[in-house]
């Protein structure tokens, strides 16, 4: 699916963008992914307003530069962009790979990109693998795990997984959804491997100063994916970044944990299941080429 056109279109947005600004010393860097609309791109122009450097990613530079704008009109922090198409591991890694490059320090990751439930239609990266499934989460485990060392040498750090009541078991049988798929389903197991990564990530790096946490930021916010599927908004964005900012910036926030808002709740009962959640690292380590 996504190949070079892409990543050539991708390449072009970054030209079209120009020089950029770095972070001035001791500034805070944030890095926000799905940032050039809805919850994302609300983030990062708080975050910014506070002061801090954002790490704006997206897919498209015309959105990009209305942020960096907004951002620099604030007059207080300050903003990059970096173009990714996540559904591709090849680019995730190149994404990586600048963002270590050109940031000594990695205070806050950020992963709120993500697809809806609609269109409800099945489509697969050009590795085969089921496409929510791909950008909603194997995407975060693998520009996690490669962000990893610059974070930890950033401690204290923080990461926040942007995830959603919304839960499907996952079907170990059948993972990619080739059988009976719907758009909900698919984004439901998405979402539901987004907490049981957070979980696990947690522990791992319990006592070495990074904290993992993911939330529902809020219901049914008046974001363009809600929007695009018909649904009725019934909350505000400013509600979900409330959330979001909570898990970034407040020092009770704990880590390990599954937020609804700015509580924490309780995710599905599979995402406790020890077995079920070394199933799903194993298969996401191998599907984005972590392990053999």
């Amino acid at each position: 699916m996504r190949t070079a056109p892409v990543l050539i279109a991708l390449v072009a947005a970054l030209a079209d963008l120009g020089a950029q600004p770095r972070p001035a010393p001791g500034q805070s860097v944030v890095l926000i992914t799905g940032a050039t609309s809805g919850l994302g791109r609300e983030v990062a122009q708080r975050l910014a307003a506070a002061g801090a450097h954002v790490i704006v990613h997206g897919r498209d530079s015309a959105r990009a530069r209305e942020v960096l704008d907004a951002i620099a009109q604030g007059g207080k922090g300050s903003a990059r962009f970096y173009a990714a198409d996540l559904a591709s591991n090849a680019d995730i890694r190149r994404f990586a790979g600048e963002i270590l490059r050109d940031y000594p320090r990695l205070d806050v990751l950020v992963n709120n990109a993500g697809i809806g439930s609609t269109p409800n239609e099945r489509s697969v990266t050009a590795e085969g693998v089921e496409m929510r499934m791909q950008v909603n989460y194997l995407s975060n485990v693998l520009l996690t795990r490669l962000l990893l060392p610059r974070l930890l040498a950033s401690a204290p750090a923080r990461i926040v997984n942007v995830s959603s009541l919304s839960a499907s078991p996952i079907d170990f049988d059948d993972v990619m959804i080739a059988n009976r798929f719907s758009g909900g389903r698919a984004y439901g197991q998405s979402k539901l491997a987004q907490v049981m990564f957070t979980i696990d990530l947690a522990a791992e790096l319990e006592g070495k100063g990074v904290t993992v946490n993911a939330l529902h930021p809020a219901t049914m916010m008046p974001t363009g994916m809600v929007l695009r599927g018909g649904y009725t908004p019934r909350s505000t964005i400013d509600d979900g970044a409330r959330a979001v900012l909570h898990l970034v910036q407040d020092a009770d926030a704990g880590t390990g944990q599954f937020f609804n808002g700015l509580n924490p709740g309780r995710a599905h009962a599979q995402a406790y299941d020890v077995a079920v959640r070394a199933r799903l690292r194993e298969l996401s380590e191998r599907l984005v080429g972590l392990r053999r």
